[in-house]
């Protein structure tokens, strides 16, 4: 029959054992380790405290990817980008036009819109814009030749004429034989500063009608002829 004695030697040899295999589990692999942490377990000595262990552990397994497998990251599954800036401003008129169930599918034109984004592109991209400081603002010579010229011609009347009074803005466009002149001026002197800070594709920029038009267009609501001075 075993003794109290025994008993109390056994269970101890049993929790030295459970602590033993505890300790494995939370320690650091030795290959892990720095060179002087190696160093100090070669030569018996443990590197860090229980509770540094611990930290260390939960920090190591904090930067694993989901599924324990070093290198391999979350990825979405499904593509959000749509490739290319026109694609994605018609691609989003086209959702709206689908949610919407008063959409008439018989006046939808994004062919027109999309006239409009290569003038947008031409205007944005290939047009040459002179500014010259006046009295009370900026006057802009744009220029361009061929299909340029053709949406110079077509959106910066169309803008002089939409934003005129906008922010106390007098605008107005005068035809060039390659291009538009564009006067923008203002009585308020903190306008004045404004306009000639945003300059040519600033003030072009400017006012949040934009995109309002490029559904409107979308939606056939323009003459066709003047689609392309909607801006």
């Amino acid at each position: 029959m075993i003794s109290t004695r025994q008993l109390t030697t056994i269970g101890a040899v049993l929790a030295i054992a459970v602590s033993g295999i505890a300790l494995a589990q939370t320690a650091p692999d030795y290959h892990s380790m720095g060179p002087d942490q190696q160093k100090m377990m070669e030569s018996g000595q443990h590197p860090m405290g229980p509770g540094q262990m611990q930290e260390m552990m939960r920090q190591h397994q904090g930067t694993m990817p989901m599924g324990g497998h070093p290198g391999m990251h979350a990825a979405s599954t499904t593509p959000t980008m749509p490739g290319q800036d026109a694609f994605g401003a018609i691609q989003e008129i086209v959702q709206i036009l689908d949610a919407d169930p008063k959409t008439d599918w018989s006046k939808v034109d994004l062919e027109a819109l999309r006239q409009h984004l290569i003038d947008m592109n031409e205007v944005t991209l290939k047009a040459d814009a002179a500014p010259q400081q006046v009295d009370g603002g900026l006057e802009i010579a744009v220029t361009g030749s061929g299909r340029t010229l053709v949406a110079i011609q077509r959106m910066v009347p169309a803008w002089a004429q939409t934003m005129n009074g906008h922010q106390g803005w007098s605008t107005k466009a005068a035809s060039l034989q390659n291009g538009e002149l564009l006067t923008v001026t203002a009585t308020d002197p903190k306008e004045v500063q404004h306009i000639r800070g945003l300059g040519f594709i600033g003030l072009l920029a400017s006012g949040s009608h934009h995109q309002m038009h490029h559904l409107a267009m979308a939606k056939g609501e323009f003459d066709r002829e003047h689609l392309g001075h909607a801006h």
